[in-house]
């Protein structure tokens, strides 16, 4: 509890109480979690410990078997990890967060928390590529049907839904086209039909949106790009909602999956994240602010076909865009004249941006999806996609501006 009688050097500064709704995300994102010490540390210490001891073989029993509060093994309760759960929630306004050792092992988390042989998932087709392998190759296997449909598209939702439904899966903005959802509008499908509704908030993070307050159930992270920002680290999460009464699908479901099958964060990997969290709403408006102007900028080149960029006005959702956030965030796609040959060109001719497919990060980066994120599908998979040769995605980092417009010039005289 953080009060007057409590602010001492040694004062517990965990927010995630009741008091948490009267701070703003920039004071959350540095002051939740972390319950000092007997030290008074006032940085968070990381826990680097697999296990932790007991009182007593009574105390072990009871918080093996009993449900007792404590810590028990790092798999999963670690004090580090913990913090970063709790700031995460907060953040988003979630009641419970679990931490997994990527954002694929979130995924795949909630998946094995929820789903059970003879499900459906409603699963937008314009997601990151790695989603549609998990639920193709894997999830189907085990008699989990499918059904991919256009994000932007509420009666393509509605139309979607069966007897069997239990999960609506929606990244948005989408990667790498930035394609919105209308969050409000398909949480309020999902539930007219007892549906949960998932939301990835990898490309906006809760500094830009917050799909919990639009209706969403459950939000996941790749934690790896923006939450950390300088892509050191991997790692991912779940969040759950404060509105689930009853079902505590993530605090229970998906924290038992991963105290069984141990897809964990490691103590380390969550300090490097709790960093990150410091910083993310001064990085995310300086990434916005950067894109918006690349993208119009890009939007005038003659050998660019097609700028996809939720935050200018040729968007086709942009109104929605700006409806649900509150910034536009750091992903541009784009297509370029020619195939394949020319965007690879583009991309060989560039001396800074550093060619990776990751994002989210302060240095630049550039990649060509249909050969790296959207690589391992198949061809009519990243035609529904929207995924064509020509197309490239640019992360914008924080760089200056002028240097990237000159780098990403070098490209556009290659081809």
């Amino acid at each position: 509890m953080h009060n007057e009688q409590q602010h001492t050097n040694s004062a517990n500064m965990n927010l995630q109480d009741d008091t948490a709704d009267a701070y703003h995300l920039a004071t959350l994102s540095i002051r939740t979690g972390h319950s000092r010490t007997h030290e008074g540390e006032h940085a968070e210490p990381i826990f680097p410990t697999s296990s932790f001891v007991f009182s007593s073989a009574a105390d072990a029993a009871a918080r093996f078997v009993e449900g007792a509060t404590g810590n028990i093994y790092s798999r999963f309760t670690n004090p580090t990890v913990r913090c970063f759960e709790e700031r995460l929630a907060a953040m988003e306004g979630g009641a419970s967060c679990v931490a997994t050792a990527s954002g694929m092992g979130a995924i795949l988390s909630l998946c094995m928390a929820l789903l059970k042989a003879g499900d459906h998932v409603v699963c937008s087709d314009s997601v990151f590529g790695s989603i549609i392998t998990l639920f193709n190759r894997y999830m189907m296997k085990f008699g989990v049907e499918v059904t991919y449909v256009p994000p932007q598209q509420l009666d393509a939702w509605r139309a979607a839904v069966k007897a069997n439904t239990k999960l609506f899966f929606l990244e948005t903005p989408s990667n790498p086209l930035s394609v919105i959802g209308d969050i409000r509008g398909i949480a309020d499908i999902a539930h007219a039909h007892g549906v949960l509704l998932a939301v990835d908030n990898c490309f906006c993070t809760p500094a830009l949106q917050k799909p919990l307050q639009l209706g969403a159930d459950i939000v996941i992270h790749s934690a790896t790009k923006y939450l950390d920002g300088q892509g050191r680290v991997v790692g991912g999460a779940v969040v759950g909602s404060k509105a689930l009464p009853g079902k505590d699908v993530v605090g229970k479901d998906v924290f038992g999956f991963l105290r069984t099958a141990g897809p964990s964060m490691s103590p380390f990997n969550a300090w490097v994240f709790l960093k990150g969290l410091e910083t993310l709403e001064l990085r995310m408006r300086a990434h916005s602010a950067a894109a918006l102007e690349l993208a119009e900028w890009l939007e005038q080149q003659p050998k660019v076909k097609r700028v996809h960029y939720a935050g200018l006005t040729s968007h086709p959702q942009h109104a929605l865009a700006a409806k649900q956030q509150t910034g536009f965030g750091g992903i541009i796609a784009f297509e370029v004249q020619g195939e394949r040959a020319a965007a690879w060109a583009f991309i060989d001719a560039t001396r800074m941006v550093s060619i990776t497919a990751n994002l989210g990060d302060v240095k630049s980066t550039i990649t060509h999806p249909a050969t790296t994120t959207h690589g391992r599908i198949t061809p009519a998979e990243r035609e529904r996609a929207g995924i064509t040769e020509s197309l490239l995605r640019v992360s914008v980092g924080l760089e200056d501006l002028r240097d990237l417009k000159a780098d990403l010039q070098r490209g556009l005289d290659a081809i």
